[in-house]
C-alpha cells in the first residue's frame, strides 16, 4: 500500500490547477489496512521466556519525489507554451511514478511517498533540508535538472541517501556524487554503443568512416568522443572528417562502403544533409547513416531515413503492441482520464523498478542494484557502480528506420 503525502504544494493561480491537484493527491492516498487479533497462541512458559526478541522488520519504505510542478509561478492565462510544458512534464512523471510504486506495492511492502514541488529553485531544496523533510527518505528521486542535483549533492553524501537523476543526460562527472543513480545514458555510453556496433559489423579494408561535424555546440558534444573512440580503436578504418556532406562529395573514394556519422542535432543542418546524402545514394554511393540520438524526437522524412539505412542510439522505446504497455495505458486512462505521454512511461519504469528493488531487498537494496536488471515499458536498466560517480545505467539500444518505424537491431 502507499501512503502519499504532498508537501510544499502551495497552490495558487487558476482554479483549474487547484482542483486538478487536490483530486490528484487525494487519489494518491491509499488507506493502510492491517488485520489484528487478540488471541494469544498457547506457548509453554519456559520456551516463551527464552525466546529472543526478534529484530524489527522493515515494513515501510519512504520515498521522496522532487519535481518542478511550479504551481506558485504558473498562470494559465499568461503562461507560455514552454512554461505549461514544464509543469505538464512534472505532472506526467509523477502520475506514472505513482502507478509504478502502486504496482510494486502489491508485493506487500508499504510505501510512504512524499511529493514536493521543487519549483526548479534551490531555495526550495534548502528548505526541505533544513526542516528535515528528506531526512527519513530511503530514496530521493529528483531534482530533475542538473542545478538541483548539484545542490543536493552534499546532503546526499552527508546523510548517505541515494539520489536518482531521473531525466538529465548530464555526465555523472559533473555531479561527483557516489550516491547518485543516473538513469539517462550519458553521451560517452552512446558513442561506445555506436562504436562497438560499427567495429563489429564493418570491414575496415573496404569501409570509409566519415564524421560530419557542423561544429555547433550540440554537434561537438557528440563528435569529440566519436573521434576519440575510433582513434584509439583496435580496428583502423579510413577515417575522414568534414564540416558538411557537400565538402565530403569532393573527396569520395570509389568502390568503398561509406559509414557516415552525422553528429548534429540541428534540424536546419540535418534536413539538407539528408537531401544531399539521398542524391549521393541514388548516384551509386553505398551509404549507411548513423545520426544523433535527438533525431528520434525530431520529424524527418522517413523515406529518406530508410533509404539511407539510418540508425540511432537510444535509451528508450515504447512498443505499443506490447501487452504490458497496453495494460499500463488502460490503467493510466482509468486513473487520470488522460493519455500517458513520454514522461508518464519514464516515471512508471523508475517508480516500479526502485519500489520493487526495495520491496525485495529492504533497506540494503543498493547492494543489489547492479545485479537486478530490468526491461521496462519505456527503457531498460543495467547499472554499473563507480565509487566516485555512483550507479550508472548502461542499457542502450540501437534502432534502425525500417518498414516505416524504428526497429531494434541491437
Amino acid at each position: 500500500m502507499i501512503s502519499a503525502q504532498n508537501h510544499q504544494l502551495q497552490l495558487s493561480g487558476s482554479k483549474y490547477w487547484v482542483i486538478a491537484f487536490i483530486g490528484l493527491f487525494l487519489a494518491a492516498c491509499s488507506p493502510k489496512i492491517q488485520k489484528t487479533t487478540n488471541k494469544k497462541p498457547d506457548v509453554p512458559k519456559k520456551v516463551e521466556e527464552k525466546k529472543e526478541k526478534p529484530a524489527s522488520k522493515f515494513t515501510q519504505a519512504e520515498i521522496s519525489l522532487l519535481v518542478p510542478f511550479r504551481l506558485n509561478d504558473l498562470r494559465l492565462k499568461t503562461a507560455t507554451k514552454a512554461e505549461v510544458e514544464k509543469s505538464a512534464m512534472a505532472i506526467d512523471f509523477y502520475q506514472g511514478f505513482k502507478l509504478g510504486i502502486d504496482s510494486a506495492a502489491e508485493q506487500g511492502l508499504n510505501f510512504k511517498l512524499n511529493v514536493y514541488d521543487s519549483r526548479d529553485n534551490n531555495s526550495q531544496i534548502e528548505g526541505l533540508i533544513k526542516n528535515g523533510g528528506l531526512s527519513n527518505s530511503n530514496l530521493i528521486v529528483g531534482p530533475v535538472y542538473p542545478a538541483g542535483l548539484k545542490y543536493i549533492k552534499d546532503y546526499s553524501i552527508a546523510q548517505g541517501i541515494p539520489v536518482v537523476n531521473p531525466l538529465a543526460a548530464t555526465h555523472p562527472q559533473e555531479f561527483n556524487n557516489p550516491n547518485l543513480i543516473s538513469i539517462v545514458n550519458n553521451i560517452d555510453l552512446h558513442v561506445e554503443k555506436l562504436g562497438l556496433y560499427i567495429t563489429k559489423h564493418y570491414n575496415p579494408e573496404n569501409t570509409v568512416l566519415v564524421l560530419i561535424d557542423s561544429k555547433d555546440a550540440g554537434s561537438k558534444l557528440l563528435s569529440a568522443p566519436v573521434k576519440a573512440y575510433f582513434e584509439t580503436g583496435k580496428k583502423k578504418f579510413i577515417f575522414q572528417e568534414f564540416a558538411s556532406v557537400f565538402t565530403m562529395e569532393l573527396n569520395l573514394i570509389k568502390n568503398k562502403k561509406y559509414v557516415i556519422i552525422v553528429t548534429s542535432p540541428d534540424r536546419k543542418f540535418v534536413i539538407p544533409t539528408l537531401d544531399k546524402l539521398v542524391k549521393l545514394k541514388n548516384a551509386g554511393l553505398d551509404i549507411d547513416l548513423y545520426g544523433h540520438p535527438d533525431w528520434i524526437k525530431q520529424n524527418y522524412n522517413i523515406d529518406k531515413l530508410q533509404a539511407l539505412n539510418t540508425a540511432v542510439t537510444s535509451s528508450y522505446k515504447v512498443d505499443y503492441k506490447n501487452n504490458h504497455v497496453i495494460s499500463f495505458i488502460k490503467k493510466y486512462r482509468a486513473a487520470y482520464s488522460f493519455e500517458p505521454g513520454e514522461y508518464s512511461f519514464k516515471g512508471f519504469d523508475i517508480g516500479f523498478y526502485f519500489a520493487q528493488l526495495i520491496s525485495k531487498h529492504g533497506k540494503d537494496y543498493l547492494k543489489y542494484i547492479t545485479e537486478e536488471k530490468y526491461k521496462g515499458l519505456h527503457n531498460s536498466f543495467s547499472f554499473f557502480h563507480d565509487e566516485k560517480l555512483g550507479y550508472i545505467n548502461t542499457s542502450l539500444m540501437l534502432l534502425r528506420y525500417q518498414d516505416f518505424s524504428l526497429n531494434l537491431i541491437e
